[in-house]
């Protein structure tokens, strides 16, 4: 366990006060929230997936393999494009 003693200026300490009552906790708490706050913001941004829980759903999975590139991405467009109009041309 640490131990901090922190000598604060007569501002700072008007600061605390005021964000104590505000917040109406003590300043271990208030500490420790102001840590993990600060602590969270130096990790990088989750993306997208992770905050889908980290697994991509199945159809996400299915066809090409790199549809970040987007000449694949045009090409897979494209073909599901033709595929469709063929469907639609093929109806009575």
């Amino acid at each position: 366990m640490l131990i901090i003693n922190l000598d604060l200026d007569d501002e700072s300490e008007k600061y605390l006060a005021e964000i104590l009552s505000h917040e109406k906790t003590n300043s271990k708490e208030l500490i420790k929230r102001l840590l993990r706050n600060h602590w969270l913001n130096l990790q990088p941004p989750q993306t997208v997936l992770e905050r889908m829980g980290g697994y991509p759903p199945k159809h996400l999975l299915q066809g090409s393999g790199d549809l970040s590139d987007r000449d694949v991405r045009k090409q897979v467009i494209a073909e599901r494009i033709e595929k469709w109009n063929q469907q639609r041309q093929e109806l009575p």
